[in-house]
């Protein structure tokens, strides 16, 4: 099966609705699949949460573990969808650590 590619656009609209919600620390990293939500110094950045494309239309919610992987979680759905989960449903996984 092959990979469906995140693009610019999705990591600058995850961006940007971030940045509306007040959450200006935070940072998008695109690569592959994956949208990576990041704070901090740029070398040593703070993982918060990613979104994997999984399908053309649909996204998967990812969460970092203490050991430094990433655990899938059940939620996936369109990217409005997941991202609005994300910050409504488990805003203390967005909160700044600097």
């Amino acid at each position: 099966m092959p990979k469906h590619l995140a693009e610019d656009s999705d990591a600058q609209a995850l961006e940007t609705f971030l940045h509306e919600r007040e959450l200006r620390h935070l940072r998008v990293r695109r690569r592959a699949d994956l949208l990576t939500i990041e704070s901090g110094p740029v070398e040593d950045p703070i993982p918060h949460a990613r979104l994997r494309r999984v399908t053309v239309q649909y996204w998967r919610l990812e969460m970092p573990t203490r050991s430094g992987k990433w655990e899938p979680t059940p939620h996936r759905g369109l990217l409005d969808e997941v991202q609005a989960l994300l910050v409504d449903s488990f805003p203390w996984t967005l909160v700044a650590l600097e």
